[in-house]
């Protein structure tokens, strides 16, 4: 049995929110940069950068960030931006579920091998199960839940929703 956490239009109003968040931040930066971990970080990510694109005059781009989620160490992270494409700019590392803090801290990781202006991290759950020092700074929504649950985002077409199972 599935428990719908956000429905579809409390999903979008957090996106608008962490996008004002975001906007607030960086209303000096002429670009920002929000880079989406490859799956359901992707997908909040160009939501997020659709919003921002609609508010702000600043050129938002879009890096895509790969890992194997299972294993970042071996797989290492790959972004689809060079490194000198973001460097010296505001970074926003984006992902849908903060549950260990193991994608976040190994993206983080990787954007710090290069000076930034800022680097901060967005998510749409924060689940509070860290074993890393690593924290959202937007968040759509915290819920503390027990390791055995298991929180399902799902972006399709006007039917976003956050399930906890």
């Amino acid at each position: 049995m599935q428990n719908k956490i956000l429905s579809h239009e409390q999903i979008q109003h957090k996106i608008k929110r962490i996008a004002y968040q975001i906007y607030e931040a960086n209303v000096e930066e002429a670009e920002i940069i929000i880079a989406g971990i490859d799956g359901g970080g992707l997908l909040f990510a160009k939501k997020i950068q659709s919003v921002l694109k609609k508010i702000t005059e600043a050129e938002i781009h879009l890096c895509k960030v790969f890992m194997d989620k299972k294993n970042p160490v071996e797989s290492g992270v790959q972004t689809s931006m060079d490194a000198s494409d973001y460097a010296n700019k505001s970074v926003v590392l984006v992902d849908d579920v903060l549950n260990s803090g193991t994608t976040l801290i190994y993206g983080v990781h990787h954007f710090l091998q290069v000076p930034l202006k800022q680097l901060k991290t967005a998510v749409l759950v924060n689940r509070n199960h860290k074993k890393y020092p690593v924290k959202a700074d937007y968040k759509g929504i915290s819920l503390s839940t027990s390791l055995q649950e298991h929180v399902k985002v799902t972006f399709e077409t006007r039917n976003d929703a956050v399930h906890l199972g």
